[in-house]
């Protein structure tokens, strides 16, 4: 019995729908998700296979825009096919869609390191309810936004880049993400090519369970030392600070002139916890027009009100641009409100960011 089984779109779906390809070794997991995808309309089931390397010869001849993906496949694993996944694809988004990556785990952590876009824990075959669903629905509704409901986003308007001021000698390094920011944050520290001889403090939406792998994670990106941050630590240069799941990471400086960390476990206005926008609040006080903010991909509008304090402090804001961006929601409000000084692919930031610090320095 062939492992593909092509699916015939449906009369009422047009080119916009989102082209999925789902690669699961369960046929009831399988026929599952197609259900669920066949009653939306911003969704067309291209087709489903229970082994990668079958994926793999689909993608070589036709294209998916959202890859479903399963860890535990017979054959090669979905985490070991997942780099050739990806460049088959040619950008289609991936969702690691498995019962044995739950959310927070190391497997889950490369995933995203990977490439992947995001991670949701499937149930038992025979238990999906009507929970399921509706998480799969709300997860890809954010991954793929006004497209996901059939829609056409219209033109967006143009852009305006920040003024290029005479800023002060950078002093500290703050780095935003969501969605999407794990592989980012890896291409964008392949890009510094030398020590910048300021701390650098990371925000990447997590949970509280994903903290220590994900530092682990980035300290293999990087050859810069990473820690979690400890409240009450002082900030030294060319060190990463990552925010535990459970608290901002924020900074204020003493009367000695020395900035130490500051863990608010408070929420920000829109639920984020670590929230962006306090990271970016706090710098821009303790270090004001030296103070320089990069927003990356992710949904929702998180850093916003950060990048405004740090620009009116004097400082300014890179974004990851919007073609390598997984969701351009949260470097795009940025772009949007005329913050950024420059959008760029991950890998071009560091050297964005290394060659203003010189000139300015």
């Amino acid at each position: 019995m062939s492992a593909m089984v092509p699916i015939t779109a449906s009369s009422n779906r047009d080119g916009s729908a989102i082209r999925t390809l789902i690669v699961d070794d369960s046929v009831v997991v399988r026929t599952v998700i197609e259900r669920i995808l066949q009653g939306h309309p911003g969704f067309v089931v291209a087709q489903k296979s229970k082994m990668a390397e079958n994926a793999l010869r689909f993608l070589e001849r036709d294209h998916a825009d959202l890859i479903l993906l399963d860890i535990e496949l017979p054959g090669q694993s979905g985490l070991a096919a997942l780099p050739a996944i990806l460049r088959a694809s040619g950008g289609a988004k991936v969702v690691i869609l498995s019962g044995s990556c739950e959310e927070g785990s190391a497997a889950a952590v490369e995933a995203l390191a990977l490439g992947a876009s995001d991670i949701l824990a499937k149930p038992d075959s025979g238990a999906f309810g009507n929970q399921f669903p509706q998480m799969l629905l709300d997860r890809l509704g954010r991954l793929f936004g006004e497209q996901a409901a059939g829609a056409i986003s219209a033109a967006p308007p143009p852009l305006r880049m920040a003024p290029q001021r005479n800023a002060a000698p950078l002093g500290c390094l703050g780095i935003g993400a969501s969605t999407g920011g794990i592989h980012a944050l890896g291409q964008l520290f392949a890009g510094l090519a030398a020590p910048l001889g300021v701390p650098i403090l990371v925000t990447q939406h997590l949970p509280v369970s994903f903290t220590r792998y994900f530092a682990e994670q980035l300290a293999r990106m990087t050859t810069l030392p990473v820690k979690v941050a400890r409240h009450g630590a002082l900030l030294a240069p060319d060190t990463v600070y990552v925010a535990p799941g459970d608290a901002n990471l924020e900074c204020r400086r003493g009367r000695d002139g020395r900035v130490n960390i500051i863990l608010n476990p408070e929420r920000t206005a829109s639920g984020n916890l670590p929230g962006v926008d306090p990271m970016f609040a706090a710098m821009a006080e303790a270090y004001g027009p030296g103070a320089a903010g990069i927003i990356l991909t992710g949904m929702g509008r998180d850093g916003l009100l950060g990048a405004r304090a740090i620009v009116a402090a004097g400082g300014w804001i890179v974004a990851q641009d919007q073609g390598s961006s997984v969701v351009w929601g949260m470097p795009g409000s940025a772009a949007e409100a005329g913050l950024t000084s420059a959008l760029l692919a991950p890998e071009m930031i560091m050297p964005f960011v290394a060659q203003r610090a010189r000139a300015i320095s």
